[in-house]
Order: C-alpha cells, then sequence, then structure tokens
C-alpha cells in the first residue's frame, strides 16, 4: 500500500478520503483542503478529524463559553485562567493551588471500569503539566435509575475503576456526588477533578518556544487502546440498541502513572522542560498541535521514533492512540540528558521525537517521508466555530406550569413521617458510604474533610494549617426547569458547601453536561446555562479557570437533564478552624439561617412522594448567598459555631438527619412561627443553612448575624436519640440509620 505522504497527495488530489467515517462534516472536509490548498494526507485527515471533533474542538459551545472570558470578576487570586491545561490560583504564603473537571461520561457507559479509571488518570496529568503535585481528587456521578439493570452494570465498575486508579496513585478521593435518575440511562456522568498544589514559580505552561529544542515523549508506549477514544465517542449519540464500542476506550495502569508523577516532578525540581503538555483526548494528535500552536515557532516530529505496543499501528493510528500515562516536554538540548537520566530512573520510557523550529508549520515524517504539513493554529485552536440554533423547547411553559404545589401534602403528623422517612431513604438522599468506602478518602494524611461531609478538604502546608476546599455540585431537575436558574443553585450550593466547611470561595471549575448540540432545545438550555454561570460567577465574584464541555449525552432522541455542574474551590488559613456537619455536643443549640418558603419544584419530596417534576425551581438571591458565606467563615473562624450543614436536596430533615448520623446525637426542632411543619422541614428554598452554636457562644453569633441583616432562627437543641419534630414525630436515630445506611448496598452490594 502507498504511504499517503504530502507529496502523493498533492499529485492525487481525488483519491477517496473516509472524512464522514472520522466525524467530519462535508463543510469541515472542504475547508481542510481550503487551508491546505490540496486534499490532506490520511495522517492529517485523522489529526484534524479528533481536534476538530466537539470533545476537543468545542466547536458548537465556544460561542457561549467566550462569556466567561467577557464577564470575569474582580479577583486578585487568578494567576492562570481559561486556555491551559488547568486554571491555577494564590491561596497565599507563596502556595498556588491548580484544580479542574472533566468528563469521561460516554467511554464509561461502554466500559464502566476502564472508562472512569482513565477519566481519573487524565484528570491527575492536566494538574501535573502545570507544575504542580496532585493531591486530591473528586468525583461527581450521575447514573440511570437506581434499580435498573443497567445501572447495576454500569455503576459498580464505575466505582471500581475510580477507587482501583486513585487508591494506587496513593490520591485521597475527598468529594464528588452520585445521583440518580432515568435520565441518565444510557448516559451515565462520570465527571472527574484533581486538584494540585505548587509554588507560584513552578508554574508550567504548555507551549513549545525555542528553535531546536528537543520534543520528548515519555511515560507509557503507544497503543491500539483508545483510538479516536473519547475525542470521538463524546462527539455522537449513542444508538438505543447501547453500547458498541469497546476498542475505543483506553487501557489504564496507574503504576505507570503514579511512576510518571514522580519522574516529572523531579524534572520540573531541576527546571528542565520549557513548556509541557499530557496526552490525553486526541494523543499525539492534540500534544504536538497544541504546544506548536502556543509556542513562537513549528515543530518537526519523526513519528516513527515513537515507542509502540503494537508494531502493526498505521502512523493515523499512531496520532489518533489516546493511549494513557505519556506526557510530551519541550527540552533544550543542553538539558536532554539529565532529563533522560531522570526518566531512566523511575523506569519511565523517554524518547526524542521531534524538535522545535523556526518555521510556522507542524512537519511530520514517518520513516523520512512526510505525512504532516499543516499550520498547527488550524488543527488546535482554529477548528469550526457553530453557531447551532436554538429556541425556548414548546413543552417548557407547561412544564414549569405543572407546579409542585398542586400536589397531595401529608394529611397528618403520621404521614409526614413516613414521607420525611421515604425520602431519607431514597437513592439520592440515602448515605453513599458502600461506594465511597471504596476509595481511600485519607492517604498521604492530610484529608481535613471527606465524604459525607459538605466539602472536601485537604491541608497544603503542615507547618502553618493552610488548606483549601473543594464542592462540587448540580441539579438536573432544577436545570431542567430553569437552565438559567439551575446552573445559579449549582453554583450557590458548592459555594454555600465551600462556606459551610469554613472556607473562603475563591474560583471555579465546570463541567456542562448536556444532549446533542444539533437539538435546538438543547442548544438553548445549554445557551442559558452557561449565560446564568457566567452571571453568577460575575456577581459571586468567583472567574471561571477553566472547565470541560460534554455533548451529546442522548440517546435516540432522549436527552439527560441538562446538569452543568460546578466545583468551587475555597482558601482556608487554619484547617484546624474547619467546621464539620456532625452535631457531636448535646445541649448545641440548633439555628436555621436564611428564609423558608414554599419551594418544592424539582425538589426530592416531589420526586421521591411524588415521582413528579414542574413548576419552579427554588429562587435564587446570589446577594444572600455571598452574605451567608460570610457568616459561616466568620463563625467557623472564631469559634462560634461547632457544625454547619448547608441545605439543599431534602430540605432541613435531609440535613439535620445527616448531621446527626454523622455525630451520634438526635435533635430536638420547633417548628418556627409562620411556618407549617411540611415547609419547615422539606422546602428547598436556596441560602440556608443549619448550624450548631455552644451556649457560650449564642449572643455573640445572633448579634453577628443581626448586625449583617442575615434571618437567623433558633429552632432546637442537640438532644437525645431521635430526630423529634415537637407536636408532630419523633424518628429514633436506629432506625433512621437503617433507612439512610442500607439503600445503596442493597441495589447493588
Amino acid at each position: 500500500m502507498t504511504l499517503d505522504t504530502v507529496k502523493h497527495a498533492t499529485e492525487n488530489p481525488e483519491a477517496a478520503q473516509p472524512w464522514k467515517e472520522l466525524g467530519l462534516k462535508e463543510d469541515e472536509y472542504a475547508r481542510i483542503r481550503e487551508i491546505l490548498g490540496r486534499r490532506p494526507t490520511g495522517a492529517e485527515l485523522a489529526m484534524y478529524s479528533v481536534m476538530w471533533s466537539e470533545h476537543c474542538s468545542y466547536k458548537s459551545s465556544k460561542v457561549h463559553l467566550k462569556q466567561f472570558g467577557e464577564k470575569v470578576p474582580e479577583n486578585d487570586a487568578m494567576l492562570v485562567g481559561i486556555g491551559e491545561n488547568a486554571g491555577v490560583v494564590d491561596v497565599g504564603q507563596g502556595y498556588a493551588v491548580t484544580f479542574k473537571v472533566e468528563s469521561h461520561n460516554h467511554p464509561s457507559y461502554i466500559e464502566p471500569y476502564q472508562g472512569a479509571a482513565t477519566g481519573v488518570g487524565g484528570i491527575v496529568r492536566d494538574i501535573l503539566a502545570m507544575g504542580a503535585r496532585p493531591v486530591a481528587v473528586v468525583d461527581p456521578l450521575r447514573f440511570g435509575a437506581a434499580d435498573h439493570p443497567d445501572t447495576k452494570r454500569v455503576l459498580p465498575g464505575v466505582v471500581a475503576g475510580i477507587g482501583g486508579y486513585g487508591n494506587c496513585l496513593g490520591l485521597p478521593n475527598i468529594g464528588g456526588e452520585v445521583v440518580f435518575d432515568p435520565c441518565y440511562q444510557g448516559n451515565p456522568l462520570v465527571n472527574a477533578g484533581c486538584i494540585g498544589v505548587m509554588k507560584h514559580e513552578d508554574i508550567h505552561l504548555a507551549k513549545a518556544s525555542g528553535a531546536g529544542n528537543k520534543v520528548i515523549l515519555y511515560g507509557a508506549r503507544t497503543g491500539g487502546d483508545g483510538i479516536g477514544g473519547v475525542s470521538v465517542l463524546a462527539s455522537e449519540t449513542f444508538e438505543s440498541t447501547g453500547p458498541a464500542k469497546r476498542p475505543a476506550v483506553q487501557v489504564g495502569d496507574p503504576f505507570q502513572e503514579k511512576l510518571l508523577i514522580e519522574c516529572t516532578l523531579e524534572i520540573f525540581k531541576e527546571k528542565l522542560v520549557d513548556g509541557i503538555q499530557d496526552l490525553g483526548g486526541a494523543g499525539l494528535s492534540c500534544a504536538t498541535s497544541e504546544l506548536a500552536s502556543a509556542g513562537s515557532g513549528g515543530m518537526r516530529v519523526e513519528l516513527d521514533t515513537v515507542p509502540l505496543r503494537d508494531a502493526t499501528l498505521s502512523p493515523e493510528e499512531i496520532l489518533m492512540s489516546e493511549s494513557q500515562e505519556r506526557m510530551c516536554a519541550i527540552v533544550e538540548p543542553g538539558k536532554v540528558e539529565r532529563f533522560l537520566e531522570i526518566c531512566e530512573k523511575w523506569d519511565v520510557i523517554a524518547t526524542v521525537i521531534g524538535e522545535v523550529t523556526d518555521g510556522e508549520r507542524l512537519e511530520i515524517f514517518w520513516h523520512g517521508e512526510q505525512i504532516v504539513d499543516v499550520p498547527p493554529r488550524t488543527v488546535a485552536h482554529e477548528g469550526p466555530v457553530y453557531h447551532r440554533p436554538y429556541a425556548r423547547p414548546s413543552w417548557q411553559d407547561a412544564l414549569q406550569a405543572d407546579d409542585a404545589a398542586k400536589l397531595p401534602r401529608p394529611a397528618t403528623a403520621e404521614e409526614l413521617k413516613d414521607q420525611v422517612l421515604k425520602v431519607v431513604a431514597s437513592p439520592n438522599q440515602a448515605s453513599k458510604a458502600w461506594i465511597t468506602d471504596q476509595y481511600d478518602r485519607f492517604v498521604q494524611g492530610n484529608t481535613i474533610l471527606a465524604q459525607p461531609e459538605d466539602a472536601g478538604m485537604v491541608r497544603v502546608d503542615e507547618d502553618t494549617n493552610l488548606g483549601v476546599a473543594m464542592a462540587t455540585d448540580g441539579n438536573g431537575r432544577y436545570a431542567k426547569l430553569d437552565p438559567y436558574a439551575g446552573a445559579q443553585l449549582a453554583l450557590a450550593e458548592s459555594y454555600r458547601n465551600v462556606a459551610a466547611s469554613g472556607a473562603k470561595p475563591l474560583a471555579i471549575s465546570n463541567c456542562l453536561n448536556f444532549g446533542s448540540p444539533e437539538d435546538p432545545d438543547v442548544m438553548w438550555q445549554f445557551a442559558e446555562a452557561t449565560r446564568g454561570l457566567a452571571d453568577g460567577c460575575l456577581q459571586l465574584g468567583t472567574p471561571v479557570t477553566g472547565g470541560n464541555v460534554s455533548l451529546y449525552n442522548q440517546t435516540g432522541e432522549t436527552a439527560i437533564h441538562p446538569t452543568p455542574v460546578v466545583a468551587v474551590l475555597g482558601v482556608i488559613d487554619d484547617v484546624t478552624r474547619r467546621t464539620p456537619i456532625a452535631f457531636k455536643e448535646e445541649g448545641q443549640l440548633l439555628y436555621l439561617l436564611g428564609d423558608t418558603a414554599e419551594e418544592f419544584g424539582g425538589s426530592a419530596w416531589s420526586g421521591v412522594v411524588h415521582d413528579h417534576l414542574g413548576g419552579l425551581p427554588p429562587k435564587v438571591d446570589l446577594e444572600r448567598e455571598r452574605l451567608l458565606a460570610e457568616i459561616l467563615i466568620s463563625a467557623s473562624r472564631d469559634g462560634m459555631i461547632d457544625a454547619a450543614h448547608d441545605l439543599s436536596d431534602g430540605g432541613l430533615v435531609q440535613a439535620v438527619v445527616e448531621s446527626c448520623l454523622r455525630g451520634g446525637n438526635g435533635a430536638r426542632l420547633v417548628v418556627p412561627d409562620g411556618l407549617d411543619a411540611f415547609t419547615f422541614l422539606l422546602s428547598e428554598s436556596a441560602g440556608r443553612a443549619v448550624v450548631a452554636v455552644p451556649r457560650s457562644e449564642e449572643l455573640r453569633f445572633t448579634d453577628m448575624c443581626g448586625a449583617r441583616g442575615l434571618p437567623v432562627t433558633r429552632i432546637g437543641v442537640v438532644d437525645g436519640d431521635a430526630v423529634e419534630v415537637q407536636g408532630q414525630f419523633a424518628l429514633p436515630l436506629s432506625e433512621l440509620r437503617t433507612a439512610h445506611t442500607e439503600t445503596i448496598p442493597g441495589l447493588f452490594a
């Protein structure tokens, strides 16, 4: 077979090419020919196909994502923003923290274990590529109905993959969520986040500069697994027949990644690299084109020098392979020998595969024959831009008019008790300990808070006790009812969770999970959610440092609920002052912060008790969220509260039950004047938290709330061995613990 060189492509302009099979549109293929002034070679076509995929190019979303760069709040903490492998913020004392959340949804449905495992591996390498030591991971997860047979296939594999990979790396898994909803049947969401720590001077960027500098590929050998992997899988909908693309899922080796991490950190310590990029989606196609595009010159690569696991791979397959545990570094010639020595020490394969040139082209050769000659920016940064049509769905008004207020409410105290128990035991509100216990949450010894706390928290400096916290949140039910408000509610909840732990929110990353962008209804949801998130971040002063868009989460005509997942990173000066959720001391006074209204649209109660989704989600008041956060942070720092728990899914009673079970103490609650017991317990009004206040601090705490204008209501006391609502019912902790903890093991163990 004739090698499809640049010369051959020029001389054979009409040769048939599989552009459609590679996911390109006819106009995209025509555009590639226009850019090159000829037809592309097979290798060039492979590169453009993966780099112009939805997953890599953001071609349907970038016109909306630009808001995150336009609506940037004033924030002195930002060090590196959108456009790099991950964002970086200043957390004080000379430390910088990098963090990001990404999706590995489609691969995880096809091959749950490897899909989830390599999702963890990929996000860890993104953090490593910024120059940081990865210190913790988080995993927001969403699955179909908890009792569906396919959920029983997918969830155990995903959880095992996350635990297996992260535990082997020695990274604590400190947070995330697990949500069940039939809309995710066939399209589970496996989002993965990572936090890394470094000093300011250690930040590294993905760029290739300096003519003559060497391009070094190091890490695992390149194999046939993952060819077109996430770049192609995440850029189309699944057929209703289910998973059928197993060969495209990458295969991970966490022990190889651990060696790669330590090797890279030693290389950073000796300042041996000028630029670095991990190999994730689109593999070498991405790493070479992005490094060259962000640099000051061109690049020449000898593709036949790439170490292979499979000698039969074609040049196109090598360029498209998404084999894991690989990095690409730009190294000055005088530092190459030392770079290779360190790689050898860590038993990491390293190969010089090319060099930076003083030209403007990315040139790739195969056994001396040129197979790629492209302007790198056209591959990496100047792909298609789609202004997809979008419009408010015809069914949106009817959905919002189907108000949850019309649903029958409990008529007696006994009925209210039964419904509370049903909510607490439902799969979404039940304890996820069966899942999170499979993750090592305390390895490295710096974990301060982990599941089921409101936010995960790790110590950054062992001498000063400086720490960072992260929470991830997103409610697809709210976003289905109102995508703009739903995105802001996700931001508000994550922001509130971080503040409840005692940390000050600094910045966000996001993972925007939606259906097909070719559906105007879905694009409207995406446009509204993006606008809501950008507006919310501007108001709260939390810039978007980066993130991920996952589209085509759709089976046939059925799209998932719009699911913007928001990760908020916060900083705390002294982790010994953090606030847990547990009610640990009898006699602590319980106070409700914020206002409670009759807000049940999209609520856990409406879904669990009535299988209903309709109406409007809770109202968002971001200024109230900011005030609440300030109170929670000040109270934590000054020792005024012993526990705090945000109020969200399941309302007040869910938070109280979780805090009581966590601390092993009951609570006696009194329904405040002006509220009925049902609304008091189960409303999901935003901007609220419940706190446990030592009696000695009651006056100081309530005076602070009053002085700052935050509504504060005494609702009870920590006492006994039951959750008792005066005049209504008492639920023994033993009964609550059984209801709360046995649901998930009963489904999956």
